[in-house]
């Protein structure tokens, strides 16, 4: 009698389901809610209705496009593995460029001088980084210098002549500007009915909609087209290898080399387009010494804000050029009802942090908060020496609490030599 055996067959345990993830442009979505929400309640208890007006949009947006096109330019170059933080030195070779060429020829001129001369400056980074090994911060430095240098002294060639100023250029024509008039009317009447939450976003968006030049659209749509291009393309596949593992993409066959060129002269060329939009936008009309006022590096911020991605960075362009932008529609006033729509956003983090448990960082924010509200309770308000640097304070505080979150490329910055897995 042969009995049978049966060999059980081995237990396959299911993989755990993957957790969904909000999908970037949702996340967006809400933040940007959830912003309004909080500017909605500061306006309403403070009293100042400038944090949601049309004309702290309209400046805002205007001041945050160098902000933002400085940003996607340090993107471009620090995937493809350069650390950029001569973006200040090629977006004042592009305010000059941007004058010159309007001067001469028009806006549109002026948009391609710009870029040009940005991408200039950008070819020497490239040169000296890639080619020559060059320490990046040390050629970043010098072409912030070198851009400050060769554009003095070609203003005071060129421009000093026509202007009778060494310091700045004669008035140059600036693009049109564009309104879409049917909806902005709409929404001119739903921010003078002062409704809360509707009236404030109706202002704000009113903004976005009202006086918009060519250059602006450009500039915003070149942020989609970034993330297309790097993230859903195979040149982009390719330059952001080179940021990770150059060897590696090497080893693939990948002219790094090549890539990191190009996302150098790419991100020179975004920082003159920056420059342009200093000069060629209403408000500007012409180039003068200073114009950038730092805006390089803060555009350098706000890509680190942003987590090396496009989207992010669009946040965090948006983030300080508002906070320009108000300081210049409302003054010191304006600012304080800013800091208490902090604390009010502060009150939400302290909550959600304690319902995760996390005592420190609730702590923290309890602190935080109750620092501004004790600034914001004991004035009326901000000096006016004080406030013309308020993007540069909101830098400073962004980057510090942003940076426990920071993933940047793994090779960013490091030196590499053709061959060097062989």
């Amino acid at each position: 009698m042969s009995l049978a055996t049966e060999t059980a067959a081995p237990l396959t345990v299911p993989p755990a389901p993957r957790k969904r993830r909000i999908p970037g442009w949702a996340r967006g979505i809400i933040w940007a809610i959830g912003i309004v929400a909080v500017l909605s309640t500061a306006s309403y208890l403070t009293g100042v209705n400038t944090l949601t007006s049309t004309n702290t949009a309209q400046t805002a947006l205007r001041l945050a496009l160098p902000i933002l096109l400085c940003a996607l330019g340090g993107l471009w170059s620090e995937r493809g593995g350069v650390v950029n933080i001569g973006l200040e030195g090629m977006m004042i070779l592009g305010t000059w460029g941007a004058a010159w060429g309007a001067y001469y020829g028009g806006p549109w001129a002026g948009l391609g001088a710009a870029i040009v001369f940005g991408a200039l400056g950008g070819l020497l980074h490239a040169i000296a980084t890639v080619t020559f090994n060059v320490n990046h911060i040390v050629s970043g430095v010098a072409i912030n210098l070198l851009g400050l240098g060769v554009a003095k002294y070609l203003a005071t060639l060129i421009f000093e002549p026509l202007s009778g100023n060494p310091r700045q250029s004669p008035t140059v024509p600036t693009f049109d500007t564009y309104s879409a008039t049917f909806l902005s009317n709409w929404l001119t009447d739903l921010e003078d009915q002062q409704r809360v939450f509707i009236s404030d976003a109706a202002g704000l968006l009113n903004g976005l909609v009202t006086g918009v030049a060519p250059l602006t659209m450009i500039a915003i749509l070149l942020v989609p087209v970034s993330y297309l291009v790097l993230w859903r393309t195979r040149l982009g596949l390719r330059l952001r290898s080179c940021g990770e593992n150059p060897v590696a993409a090497e080893s693939l066959g990948i002219n790094v080399y090549a890539h990191k060129y190009l996302g150098v002269l790419v991100s020179g060329g975004l920082a003159g387009m920056g420059g342009a939009s200093l000069v060629l936008l209403q408000g500007g009309g012409g180039y003068l010494e200073n114009q950038t006022n730092g805006r390089g590096y803060i555009g350098l911020a706000a890509m680190i804000f942003g987590n090396w991605r496009p989207g992010g960075l669009l946040g965090g362009a948006a983030l300080f050029g508002y906070a320009d932008g108000l300081q210049l529609s409302g003054g010191g006033r304006a600012v304080l009802a800013l800091l208490y729509g902090v604390v009010l956003l502060l009150f939400v983090i302290v909550v959600v942090q304690l319902i995760r448990r996390q005592w420190i960082a609730a702590a923290l924010g309890v602190v935080g908060a109750g620092v501004l509200y004790w600034i914001y309770w004991s004035n009326d308000t901000l000096p006016s020496e004080l406030t013309p640097y308020t993007a540069h304070v909101v830098t400073l505080i962004v980057l510090a609490v942003a940076s426990q979150r920071l993933r940047p490329p793994k090779a960013g910055g490091a030196r590499y030599r053709r061959g060097e897995g062989d």
